[in-house]
């Protein structure tokens, strides 16, 4: 490898993208192609990169797989970055793999912050947590250390296991510090702030707080029944009942929450879980069909009992009643949370990681677009959504993946 390749890497590596392309921007070869896609990719030219790096693997020989499954892993990072998460996986594990058999591991630690790093936006923590597992005690550069420690890290938040997060958290930040990587160091207090910044709002009795992600992890921990509408789960200490899929039991169940110990009166029970605004005898009837199977669904957390004037809840074991709500009141939250991380999002990309239909997600960005809450570039598939940040925004109690008992 001549001098200039070699010194474009280190620029690279020390995160200087402009220094990198002063020594190689006017070389068509191989590596130097390589590095001109990584300095792009850097730069946030992520279509000029993918085809730099594109025309890299198709330019080193037969005898050069380290080099081209470095080039994939490079490709597999501008996917993650610019959310394409259609790329496919099984590229990038067959280059980790090609890596590892040939002794580079650094670069095949890379890969796997890679993989976890997309399992752990699509929610899908253990799968992230196992890709992880081999770097556990794996010597790595201090920028790979980094990168290992915030998935770390976004795992435990995701968990709502706070004390590991923060400690996950001073690791990356140690590691950025010692690679002396400005959007390294950026990002992982970026990830720090989410931890002091409220989470969720405690809704008891008509009064409400914001807590922080501490906060809701003893909140889950206690023996109070909440009312989830991060999640639209219902939940003690021990167990959940999930209405996700049931919008108007949820909706009952967040409104006799929210007035006990009190009852609710069925006037206004039909209209936050029907929207009606004139009821006649068949909303009545519906109510009552709808109150029990919320009854039967909630039968091992809570009873409920019609009363003069409505229906009351009534927790069997819990001390307390409480509402979980999201920490400002928002229109399709677990969309404005993935767009709120400010990179641009395909829909399809968005349906992947909420595990839902394209159809949905593409109703929800419709709305959010009408509202002026999002907006969008380019024309079909290559369209993308994005938005500036949502104060409040995001929180990992609305973005996929599992929480504590569920």
């Amino acid at each position: 490898m001549d001098s200039l390749i070699t010194a474009a890497a280190r620029a690279l590596a020390a995160g200087d993208p402009l220094g990198a392309l002063k020594r190689v921007a006017l070389r068509d070869d191989a590596p130097a192609l390589a590095l001109r896609g990584i300095a792009m990719a850097q730069l946030g030219d992520l279509v000029r990169a993918k085809t730099l790096l594109k025309s890299a693997a198709r330019a080193f020989g037969p005898r050069e797989a380290v080099a081209r499954a470095r080039c994939v892993v490079a490709e597999a990072e501008i996917a993650l970055v610019s959310r394409d998460l259609s790329w496919p996986a099984k590229a990038l594990d067959t280059a980790r793999a090609t890596l590892e058999k040939h002794g580079d591991r650094f670069n095949a630690a890379h890969a796997r912050n890679l993989e976890a790093r997309r399992l752990l936006l699509i929610g899908r923590l253990d799968e992230a947590e196992r890709a992880l597992f081999p770097l556990g005690s794996t010597p790595l550069p201090p920028a790979s250390r980094a990168a290992h420690e915030l998935i770390v890290a976004g795992i435990a938040i995701r968990r709502l296991q706070t004390k590991a997060a923060r400690a996950a958290l001073a690791g990356a930040a140690r590691a950025a510090r010692q690679a002396g990587i400005p959007a390294l160091m950026a990002e992982v207090d970026s990830v720090a702030r989410a931890l002091d910044i409220p989470a969720a709002r405690l809704i008891v009795g008509g009064d409400e707080r914001p807590l922080l992600l501490d906060e809701v992890e003893a909140l889950f921990a206690s023996e109070a029944l909440v009312v989830d509408a991060c999640r639209n789960v219902v939940r003690t200490a021990g167990t959940v009942v999930s209405l996700a899929t049931r919008p108007v039991l949820f909706a009952l169940a967040r409104a006799l929450t929210e007035a006990w110990p009190n009852d609710v009166s069925r006037s206004l029970l039909l209209a936050r879980a029907f929207r009606a605004k004139h009821t006649d005898e068949s909303h009545r009837a519906r109510l009552r069909v709808e109150i029990g199977r919320l009854r039967a669904e909630l039968a091992v957390l809570a009873d409920i009992s019609a009363t003069e004037r409505g229906f009351a809840l009534l927790p069997r074991n819990a001390g307390r009643i409480v509402v979980l709500a999201p920490p400002v009141d928002e229109q399709n939250p677990a969309v404005l949370a993935l767009l709120a991380d400010g990179e641009a999002w395909a829909s399809s990309a968005l349906a992947i990681a909420l595990d839902t239909s394209p159809r949905t997600v593409q109703r929800a960005l419709e709305q959010l677009a009408a509202a002026g809450k999002v907006q969008f570039y380019g024309r079909g598939r290559a369209r993308r959504w994005m938005t500036p940040p949502v104060p409040g925004f995001p929180t990992s109690l609305l973005l996929p993946g599992p929480l504590p008992s569920d």
